[in-house]
């Protein structure tokens, strides 16, 4: 057991190095950034609305630039081994098939962790700038101080949500090229926003049998709209702990079930 974990870890600390190494995570995280400073700029044009678009856009930011982080290096994490004919040595070595795609899951979440850590700090960076800038009477009239620790609440949300991305991009890059990879990534994230509406699917349509499909859907496909709580949070709001739980607790189910799926298929894979 805790050979496995070593194992994990290695394979995780190495799929970190390389993608701190890449320097697309440096553009994404700058732009992110130049982004969340511009949305400054943008809220002024919306009397009243300022700081409620301020925060909205930065949060928009660091779940877009998340997601880009974790399908565009989630897809190569195995892809480019293979290219590289690099798996072929680190097979060589003591390290099982599932305990390589645990490590890389493992390093792509850390090099998220803290991509989202350094777009958080940039985030609050600039709600601290606006808010010591606007007036007290301007600041009185907010739901909301520019400041407000109930923000995490939708980062650490965006980063569960980034965590399922991750585990869809590399279940994909097991059996399948870095360009279909993504593709089924972006569609699953998309089709994830929508899921609530396929829960309703037999109301709307004369079909018994697409009534069933969409439903079956509603319980397959990841629904990534439970974790999206920045109008709430952006309103002043509070979300409820059991809340944030439930969502974690179905991300874990989630990305387990796509991390034994991509063992299986991994697993069976031939590389001679």
């Amino acid at each position: 057991m805790m050979a496995s974990v070593r194992t994990v870890y290695h394979v995780a600390v190495h799929v970190f190095k390389e993608s701190v190494r890449d320097k697309v995570l440096y553009n994404l995280v700058l732009f992110a950034g130049l982004l969340m400073a511009a949305s400054v700029l943008i809220g002024q044009l919306t009397a009243g609305q300022d700081v409620k678009i301020i925060k909205d856009l930065g949060l928009a930011a660091i779940s877009v630039f998340g997601l880009f982080i974790a399908i565009f290096i989630g897809i190569g994490l195995v892809s480019k081994e293979v290219e590289k004919r690099s798996i072929y040595a680190l097979l060589a070595k003591p390290v099982q098939r599932h305990e390589f795609i645990a490590g890389k899951f493992a390093g792509l979440a850390l090099t998220l962790a803290i991509n989202i850590a350094v777009m958080a700090i940039v985030y609050f960076a600039v709600l601290a700038w606006y808010g010591a800038t606007e007036s007290e009477a301007v600041q009185r009239a907010w739901e909301a101080p520019a400041v407000d620790p109930r923000l995490l609440v939708p980062i650490v949300l965006i980063f569960l949500q980034l965590l399922v991305v991750n585990a869809i991009a590399l279940f994909f890059s097991t059996f399948t090229s870095p360009a279909m990879a993504a593709a089924g990534s972006l569609g699953l994230w998309v089709a994830g926003h929508f899921n609530a509406d396929l829960r309703a699917f037999d109301r709307v349509v004369d079909s018994a049998a697409a009534g069933i499909v969409g439903k079956g859907l509603y319980y397959v496909l990841p629904n990534f709209a439970a974790f999206d709580v920045k109008a709430v949070v952006v309103h002043g709001q509070s979300v409820p702990a059991g809340f944030v739980l439930f969502n974690a607790g179905y991300a874990a189910v989630y990305i387990a079930v796509l991390l034994i799926g991509a063992a299986i298929i991994f697993a069976r894979r031939d590389f001679k």
